[in-house]
């Protein structure tokens, strides 16, 4: 869930190079942070998400809690929209040993932390501190907040702040709780719910059919070449054609985002339509 999946390994014992151990494991695309800020902010949540349910396994995990020392993007990879760890030659299981609190300093570049030391002599949670931190400075403070549904702001920004701050109760059980909950339907209205604001624009409703061209780009874009975004319904999906001054038609498809926002195309014209079963188009009706 967390790691690459091992699909096997072959041992080679030859003259020329003794002691080769050959893997065989998923296939995943590299981290390029760049690519990923240009995605949807449901792609960037959703990566999020695997990262902080990675920590809560590394934080719980049957050899205990794992810190992973060398915690920079170029160690993951996206597999299907998830994150996964590829290097684990550098995790570690030894909580540092201590006889004060000054013994449990912890130094990043931006700035310190000093943890309690425990009465067993050992620095209480400085693994699962550790990976938090890395993955608030190099994930979370990048990937979160940059172009997020406006009433989950005031929330995420309280988990991005709060990683990066090592509050005394923060711990990755409860950031993986607070992001899980975070797109569901009964806790955000603005990223799931209805629009309920009234569109002046009226469109005719155009059953099993699709506009092929007429593409347009926008940003972010489930599609590179033209403008297809995701909506809760119909409602949604009109608000955002009204705020495109080129965007004269919208069509819905069958595909879902991973959250179970619906995929629309929206167009520039709807000159040319052709039969689709799987589509609805929407033609803006103008004077």
């Amino acid at each position: 869930l967390c790691c690459f999946q091992l699909y096997g390994y072959c041992y080679q014992d030859s003259n020329d190079i003794p002691d080769t151990l050959t893997t065989i494991t998923e296939l995943g695309s590299p981290l390029e942070m760049i690519q990923l800020l240009q995605t949807s902010w449901e792609d960037r949540f959703r990566i999020c998400l695997s990262l902080v349910r990675l920590l809560h396994y590394l934080a719980h995990s049957p050899l205990g809690s794992v810190t992973l020392l060398d915690f920079r993007p170029r160690q993951f990879v996206i597999v299907d929209g998830e994150l996964k760890v590829t290097d684990l030659d550098d995790a570690s299981v030894e909580e540092s040993s201590c006889t004060s609190n000054s013994d449990c300093f912890m130094e990043f570049p931006a700035r310190n932390f000093t943890l309690p030391c425990s009465v067993e002599g050992r620095c209480q949670s400085m693994n699962e501190k550790r990976n938090l931190y890395n993955a608030y400075r190099f994930f979370f403070t990048y990937l979160l907040p940059h172009s997020a549904p406006t009433s989950l702001r005031p929330l995420l920004d309280k988990i991005v702040n709060a990683t990066g701050n090592h509050n005394k109760h923060g711990n990755a059980k409860n950031y993986y709780l607070a992001l899980e909950l975070s797109p569901s339907p009964s806790v955000n209205s603005e990223f799931t719910q209805k629009c309920v604001k009234s569109a002046n624009t009226q469109y005719r409703r155009v059953p099993e059919a699709y506009i092929p061209d007429e593409n347009y780009r926008c940003w972010p874009s489930y599609h590179h070449k033209g403008c297809l975004l995701s909506v809760f319904d119909v409602n949604e999906a009109i608000e955002i054609c009204d705020s495109y001054s080129q965007c004269k038609a919208f069509v819905v498809t069958n595909q879902t985002t991973w959250t179970g926002r619906q995929l629309v195309f929206f167009k520039m014209a709807s000159n040319h339509i052709v039969p689709d079963p799987d589509k609805i188009t929407y033609v803006k009706v103008t004077d």
